[in-house]
């Protein structure tokens, strides 16, 4: 009888928190880690512009940029859903296998956006008397090698659904 209360507190449980123990206990660990983390920076002087920079990034990046790219990825699914409508209807009568390009472009733009906000300060030259005096280089290259590696991630998921609708169009014609 023990072990069935034990499974009903265990749903119980789960039923009202949304998901199992572990995922609290973790969640419980993150905080803790977290906050050893924030006692330690008390004591620096820049944890004031350390925290302001946080909150302003989480606001920006909720508040602008959430709703920016949610769109984008809305249009881009609605773009590609018209688009295979279109090819599906003017088959051969048969119902041809769907291909979705959605993650062909979410993945290499997600890395594009990933590797702009990481070099942004390289990518738009801001501080370029300080970078110059610590490394004795120039932020010249940085813009060149961020579009070289967007466009070589674009390049290689286009190929990459090159080859997936080759091998696609090959099933359907055997």
């Amino acid at each position: 009888m023990g072990d069935r209360s034990t499974q009903t507190v265990a749903a119980r449980f789960r039923a009202g928190y949304g998901a199992p123990l572990w995922h609290l206990l973790v969640l419980v660990g993150c905080f803790a880690v977290t906050g050893w983390v924030v006692l330690r920076l008390a004591d620096e002087t820049t944890a004031v512009r350390m925290l302001i920079w946080f909150v302003a990034a989480v606001i920006v990046h909720d508040l602008v940029m959430w709703p920016v790219y949610a769109a984008a990825d809305r249009a881009l699914l609605t773009a590609t859903r018209s688009t295979t409508a279109t090819q599906a209807a003017t088959g051969n009568g048969s119902r041809p296998a769907r291909l979705s390009v959605v993650n062909h472009v979410r993945v290499p733009a997600l890395g594009s956006a990933l590797l702009f906000v990481v070099y942004l300060p390289g990518i738009l030259q801001l501080g370029g008397g300080t970078f110059t005096a610590a490394t004795g280089l120039t932020q010249q290259p940085y813009l060149t090698r961020w579009l070289l590696a967007s466009a070589a991630m674009f390049a290689v998921s286009g190929l990459w659904l090159a080859v997936r609708l080759y091998r696609v169009r090959s099933r359907d014609r055997r």
